[in-house]
């Protein structure tokens, strides 16, 4: 199920059988390939005609910034349509913030961005700073609908797990983390900006807080190539950097936001060696 809930094929999906059936997917609004608000919620308005009756959908599933997506940002528009629609048909709607919460966008969670609430919410990696631990919350009804011993699993409400994400949340509050990610992914954001008129393969710059990516293209089309030179490059130079987006062609940043601001020099200084680097290749 989880499988068939992504909407990326590669590497997640390639050489798997079939996908349980009735998982959906709709465009994300993403104006840079021409994809809108209106044209995602068009795309939905037809999924309901052709495919499936609304009434019938259980829930839509986004993330407020995708993630393997290409950390494109859901436009705030798009969000308050997507509940007023929820709303009208029942549906609930389920924030994905496994990347996204815990300060990385400049507000503890992505969905603070918008004027909406979401039904559910689900968490995990930087919850426990590195230990296992994963979260869902959402609303009472929701959560105390299944009967006494209907969600569990042998893994939940580890105690050392517990104690992680609780002195987690209080050096997220004590060391102002919120605020650390927007200055940090503000002076992230700068840089790679500054580089635009000798790199012109860089089409965009973007992304909340110190949840930051790069996009490249080479000729006007995405360039999964140019952009795993610049991966490479930067590898060479001890620099690990990770890319994504449906074709490939994005940088995205997940540093620490407890990064030291030496570290972070640096590793600003390696990437623009290794976007330079890599057009001379």
């Amino acid at each position: 199920m989880g499988m068939a809930l992504t909407g990326k094929v590669v590497p997640y999906k390639v050489g798997f059988g079939a996908m349980p059936a009735d998982v959906f997917h709709v465009p994300f609004p993403v104006a840079l390939h021409g994809m809108t608000t209106e044209k995602s919620i068009d795309a939905l308005h037809y999924l309901f005609k052709a495919d499936v009756d609304p009434k019938r959908v259980a829930a839509i599933i986004l993330e407020p910034v995708q993630g393997e997506g290409g950390f494109y940002e859901a436009p705030r528009d798009f969000m308050t349509k997507l509940r007023g629609i929820c709303d009208e048909h029942g549906i609930l709607l389920i924030a994905d913030e496994v990347q996204t919460g815990f300060a990385r966008t400049g507000k503890m969670f992505a969905m603070e961005h918008h004027e909406v609430q979401p039904d559910i919410t689900t968490m995990a990696k930087s919850l426990a700073g590195g230990f296992p631990l994963a979260a869902v919350t959402g609303r009472a009804e929701i959560m105390d609908a299944p009967a006494p011993g209907g969600l569990g699993g042998t893994y939940g409400g580890s105690p050392l797990g517990i104690a992680a994400a609780n002195a987690v949340l209080d050096v997220i509050e004590e060391e102002g983390l919120c605020d650390r990610a927007n200055l940090l992914g503000g002076r992230l954001k700068q840089h790679l900006a500054s580089l635009r008129d000798d790199v012109p393969e860089i089409v965009d710059v973007r992304g909340p807080g110190f949840m930051n990516a790069v996009e490249f293209n080479v000729g006007g089309k995405p360039s999964a190539d140019f952009t795993n030179k610049v991966r490479t490059e930067a590898l060479k130079r001890g620099l690990l950097l990770l890319t994504c987006g449906v074709y490939g062609n994005v940088v995205r940043f997940l540093s620490p936001i407890t990064i030291q601001d030496a570290v972070f020099s640096e590793a600003l200084g390696k990437l623009e060696e290794s976007i330079r680097a890599a057009r001379k290749g």
